[in-house]
């Protein structure tokens, strides 16, 4: 008896299915494989085509499209394709720049080195070559700035585009399934820079691991050589940094021999890593950290200044359209002041008028009064979050200025006159003081920020020691870098609302 069309058909979609997924798991084993080759050649192509698109269009608004554009103005293509691109390829390439899996910031501040010594080499070459008559300096510039940005999106969206596909990604294997393993973990997902692949945990306790039904648990402690022989992973982390010194030292000389790569986190999480220096003693076998207390020195409080009022600038073209459209709106919705000035804590503790925009009735504190004393729950919030999450002096407006955060634009003005920074800590109020504790020094050495660690960590969602614990790591791990990626964060915490009200 023939077998029936359908079924003959939906075989052969099978087939083609399961020859479709073998396919797709040769080539990710293939890349997998070679992607220590593929993985930077395709950065650098990369690098390459956004390289010359930045000299293109600074070329073009140089010659065509600028005030002062030149129509004579010709630089000639070899070095548009050639020269050029080759001198910032170099750079990206000495300063790690090509790096397989590193935190996106880190990224980001050796592109912004890479471009820099490029930029500052073409200005040498070109004062030694006794061509700066020639090539305009505006043009170098624009091509700097370009290129930074334009290498940065590329990657940022390649990264991305690969890490979901699940491509070129490096396995490894951690040993311990804890908290921290927990927190690395999660770090791992939130961060595009990041290109791990875990295969695996191994574990004593595997009951007790909060990721159990994540990843699976390949073993213990005792057979962790069978387990990095069975699987041939090269990477390894050690998270268990609740065990001794002398078995942190044990364990790491166990794996070491067997694979290329040994992490692991010592038992130093709060203390201030952003600026870490590591010396070895080879004499006497020891490792030396030293710790940066960059906010101690002069010209890195005069850089964090002079971004503040750069960046503010800039940013004022924009907000102040929205800023007028905004005090409409609050005015229409419910009659009163547009701008409110609210006293909060500064830097040395010093306090001062922090604005922002309406976003409740008049007369607020009397109507928070009523309410509290009328609904005892909702004073214990607030008594132990200084917050209410269903506010009833919130105005329509107002919930939407504040589910966007954009009750807090008139802040630039704090900025500009020194009193706030754009990234610190949350500015309070000062019945705060007293839950910060032995931290509030730590608060006092930099003026409050307009958004920071914990605004873009999970916002009104974290607890309030959380946040303290937040606002001093900040302090003592700035840097410049922090600041940037702090402030393109907020951008996406705010489009997506969370933690907001």
């Amino acid at each position: 008896m023939p077998t029936p069309f359908p079924y003959c058909f939906a075989r052969m979609v099978a087939t083609m299915q399961q020859r479709n997924t073998f396919r797709e798991m040769n080539l990710k084993r293939f890349l997998d494989r070679y992607s220590d080759i593929l993985l930077p050649a395709l950065l650098m192509l990369l690098d390459y085509a956004m390289i010359v698109s930045a000299e293109r269009l600074a070329y073009d608004l140089r010659r065509y499209w600028l005030p002062n554009a030149n129509p004579d103005f010709y630089i000639p293509a070899v070095y548009l394709s050639i020269i050029v691109p080759t001198i910032f390829l170099c750079f990206l390439k000495s300063t790690d720049a090509h790096m397989r899996s590193t935190p996106f910031w880190r990224m980001a501040q050796n592109v912004f080195w890479a471009v820099f010594y490029s930029i500052l080499t073409i200005t040498m070459l070109m004062y030694f070559g006794k061509v700066g008559e020639v090539v305009s300096r505006l043009f170098v510039g624009m091509t700097g700035c370009f290129s930074f940005l334009f290498i940065l999106t590329a990657r940022y969206l390649f990264k991305q585009y690969i890490n979901r596909q699940k491509l070129f990604q490096v396995p490894v294997l951690f040993i311990g399934a804890g908290r921290t393993a927990k927190l690395l973990l999660d770090a791992f997902g939130d961060d595009t820079g990041f290109g791990y692949r875990v295969i695996g945990f191994i574990e004593d306790h595997p009951e007790k691991s909060p990721i159990a039904g994540r990843v699976r648990i390949l073993g213990r402690f005792s057979n962790i050589e069978r387990v990095i022989q069975m699987t041939g992973v090269q990477n390894v982390i050690v998270t268990v940094p609740g065990l001794s010194a002398s078995e942190q030292v044990a364990m790491v000389n166990r794996i070491q021999p067997l694979v290329k790569n040994v992490s692991f986190v010592p038992d130093l999480i709060g203390t201030p890593v952003g600026a870490l220096d590591i010396e070895t003693l080879v004499d006497s076998k020891l490792m030396l950290l030293r710790v940066r207390n960059n906010l101690a020195r002069w010209y890195n409080r005069l850089a964090k200044r002079v971004f503040d009022i750069l960046v503010s600038f800039c940013g004022m073209v924009f907000v102040l359209p929205l800023g007028i459209f905004l005090a409409i709106a609050i005015y229409i919705d419910s009659p009163g002041p547009i701008v409110f000035a609210h006293r909060r804590i500064g830097q040395h503790g010093k306090e001062f008028p922090c604005y922002k925009f309406r976003s409740m009735v008049p007369d607020a504190d009397t109507a928070l009064k009523a309410y509290l004393d009328a609904h005892p729950e909702a004073r214990e919030e607030w008594e132990r979050d200084f917050k209410l999450k269903d506010d009833p002096r919130v105005t329509r407006v107002g919930r939407i200025l504040r589910k966007t955060s954009l009750d807090e634009l008139p802040q630039l003005l704090n900025v500009l006159k020194g009193e706030m920074s754009l990234v610190g800590p949350r500015p309070i109020v000062q019945a705060e003081i007293v839950k910060y504790g032995d931290l509030f020094h730590d608060f006092c050495l930099v003026p409050p920020g307009i958004t920071g660690m914990w605004q873009v960590n999970g916002r009104s969602d974290t607890t309030y020691e959380e946040r303290v614990q937040m606002d001093s790591w900040y302090v003592r791990n700035w840097s410049v870098w922090i600041d940037i990626v702090y402030l393109l964060k907020t951008f996406k915490v705010v489009f997506s609302g969370k933690g907001a009200y």
